[in-house]
Protein backbone atom coordinates (compact mmCIF):
# COMPACT_ATOMS: atom_id res chain seq x y z
CA UNK A 1 0.00 0.00 0.00
CA UNK A 2 2.79 2.25 1.16
CA UNK A 3 4.01 1.86 -2.79
CA UNK A 4 0.69 2.55 -4.40
CA UNK A 5 0.05 5.74 -2.33
CA UNK A 6 3.97 7.74 -3.10
CA UNK A 7 2.84 8.24 -6.92
CA UNK A 8 -0.35 9.55 -6.39
CA UNK A 9 -2.01 11.69 -4.75
CA UNK A 10 -4.88 10.38 -1.98
CA UNK A 11 -8.41 12.13 -2.24
CA UNK A 12 -10.03 12.21 0.94
CA UNK A 13 -13.49 10.78 1.10
CA UNK A 14 -15.30 14.08 3.28
CA UNK A 15 -19.26 13.67 3.90
CA UNK A 16 -21.16 16.32 2.39
CA UNK A 17 -23.37 17.59 5.34
CA UNK A 18 -26.84 19.46 4.04
CA UNK A 19 -25.13 22.50 5.84
CA UNK A 20 -22.08 22.32 3.81
CA UNK A 21 -23.91 22.01 0.71
CA UNK A 22 -25.70 24.83 1.78
CA UNK A 23 -22.51 26.99 2.23
CA UNK A 24 -21.92 25.98 -1.60
CA UNK A 25 -24.54 27.44 -2.90
CA UNK A 26 -24.53 30.42 -1.07
CA UNK A 27 -20.76 30.95 -2.49
CA UNK A 28 -21.76 30.35 -6.14
CA UNK A 29 -24.63 33.11 -5.57
CA UNK A 30 -22.34 35.53 -4.10
CA UNK A 31 -19.59 34.94 -6.87
CA UNK A 32 -22.14 34.77 -9.55
CA UNK A 33 -24.10 38.18 -8.16
CA UNK A 34 -20.12 40.17 -7.65
CA UNK A 35 -19.99 39.12 -11.62
CA UNK A 36 -23.20 41.01 -12.33
CA UNK A 37 -22.02 43.62 -10.15
CA UNK A 38 -19.03 43.72 -12.04
CA UNK A 39 -20.46 44.28 -15.30
CA UNK A 40 -22.71 46.76 -14.49
CA UNK A 41 -20.26 49.01 -12.74
CA UNK A 42 -18.44 48.68 -16.25
CA UNK A 43 -21.71 49.91 -18.04
CA UNK A 44 -21.75 52.30 -15.55
CA UNK A 45 -17.95 54.33 -16.16
CA UNK A 46 -18.26 53.70 -20.00
CA UNK A 47 -21.47 55.87 -19.72
CA UNK A 48 -19.39 58.14 -17.07
CA UNK A 49 -17.06 58.29 -19.64
CA UNK A 50 -19.73 58.89 -22.90
CA UNK A 51 -20.91 62.08 -20.51
CA UNK A 52 -17.41 63.30 -19.80
CA UNK A 53 -17.06 63.13 -23.47
CA UNK A 54 -20.49 65.03 -24.05
CA UNK A 55 -19.20 67.36 -21.46
CA UNK A 56 -15.73 68.28 -22.82
CA UNK A 57 -17.62 68.52 -26.47
CA UNK A 58 -19.75 71.33 -25.57
CA UNK A 59 -16.91 73.17 -23.22
CA UNK A 60 -15.42 74.17 -26.61
CA UNK A 61 -18.09 75.35 -28.13
CA UNK A 62 -18.21 78.98 -28.75
CA UNK A 63 -20.47 81.46 -26.83
CA UNK A 64 -21.22 83.19 -30.18
CA UNK A 65 -22.70 79.78 -30.94
CA UNK A 66 -26.03 80.13 -28.71
CA UNK A 67 -27.80 77.32 -30.46
CA UNK A 68 -29.86 74.77 -28.76
CA UNK A 69 -28.08 71.78 -27.52
CA UNK A 70 -30.05 68.41 -27.62
CA UNK A 71 -30.25 66.49 -24.74
CA UNK A 72 -31.72 63.02 -24.05
CA UNK A 73 -34.39 62.04 -21.53
CA UNK A 74 -35.67 58.61 -22.14
CA UNK A 75 -36.32 58.56 -25.38
CA UNK A 76 -36.95 62.21 -26.41
CA UNK A 77 -34.17 64.74 -27.00
CA UNK A 78 -35.26 68.38 -25.48
CA UNK A 79 -33.44 71.35 -26.75
CA UNK A 80 -31.55 73.55 -23.76
CA UNK A 81 -28.82 76.15 -23.97
CA UNK A 82 -25.44 74.82 -23.65
CA UNK A 83 -25.60 76.01 -20.08
CA UNK A 84 -28.14 74.27 -19.11
CA UNK A 85 -27.08 71.06 -21.02
CA UNK A 86 -23.80 71.29 -18.56
CA UNK A 87 -25.29 71.47 -15.95
CA UNK A 88 -27.88 68.87 -16.57
CA UNK A 89 -24.55 66.80 -17.53
CA UNK A 90 -22.68 67.62 -14.60
CA UNK A 91 -26.08 66.26 -12.30
CA UNK A 92 -25.92 63.35 -14.76
CA UNK A 93 -22.05 62.46 -14.09
CA UNK A 94 -22.49 62.91 -10.13
CA UNK A 95 -25.78 60.48 -10.11
CA UNK A 96 -23.30 57.87 -11.92
CA UNK A 97 -20.36 58.57 -9.86
CA UNK A 98 -22.89 57.83 -6.74
CA UNK A 99 -24.49 54.34 -8.04
CA UNK A 100 -20.83 53.49 -9.02
CA UNK A 101 -20.16 53.76 -5.41
CA UNK A 102 -23.10 51.63 -4.09
CA UNK A 103 -22.58 49.14 -6.59
CA UNK A 104 -18.70 48.80 -5.42
CA UNK A 105 -19.83 49.16 -2.05
CA UNK A 106 -21.91 46.07 -2.95
CA UNK A 107 -19.17 44.25 -4.14
CA UNK A 108 -17.04 44.53 -1.38
CA UNK A 109 -19.50 43.12 1.05
CA UNK A 110 -19.58 40.29 -1.07
CA UNK A 111 -15.83 39.57 -1.23
CA UNK A 112 -15.28 39.79 2.21
CA UNK A 113 -18.42 36.78 2.22
CA UNK A 114 -16.51 34.96 0.25
CA UNK A 115 -13.87 35.42 1.60
CA UNK A 116 -15.38 34.02 5.13
CA UNK A 117 -16.94 31.06 3.24
CA UNK A 118 -13.42 30.05 1.55
CA UNK A 119 -11.92 29.40 4.90
CA UNK A 120 -14.75 27.55 6.35
CA UNK A 121 -14.99 25.43 3.13
CA UNK A 122 -11.43 24.88 2.56
CA UNK A 123 -10.96 24.06 6.12
CA UNK A 124 -13.22 21.14 5.76
CA UNK A 125 -12.59 20.31 2.31
CA UNK A 126 -8.60 20.94 1.34
CA UNK A 127 -7.96 20.65 -1.87
CA UNK A 128 -10.81 18.36 -2.78
CA UNK A 129 -12.53 21.73 -3.79
CA UNK A 130 -12.20 24.51 -6.17
CA UNK A 131 -13.23 27.79 -4.90
CA UNK A 132 -11.12 30.14 -7.15
CA UNK A 133 -12.87 31.70 -10.33
CA UNK A 134 -11.91 30.61 -13.39
CA UNK A 135 -10.39 33.30 -15.94
CA UNK A 136 -12.16 32.31 -19.00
Amino acid sequence: MAATMKGTVSVEDVNVTFEDQQKINKFARNTNRMSELKDEIEAKKKSLQNLEDASDDIMMLDDEDSIAIPYQIGDVFISHSQEETQDMLEGAKESLKDEIKVYEGRVAAILQVLADLKVQLYAKFGNNINLEADES
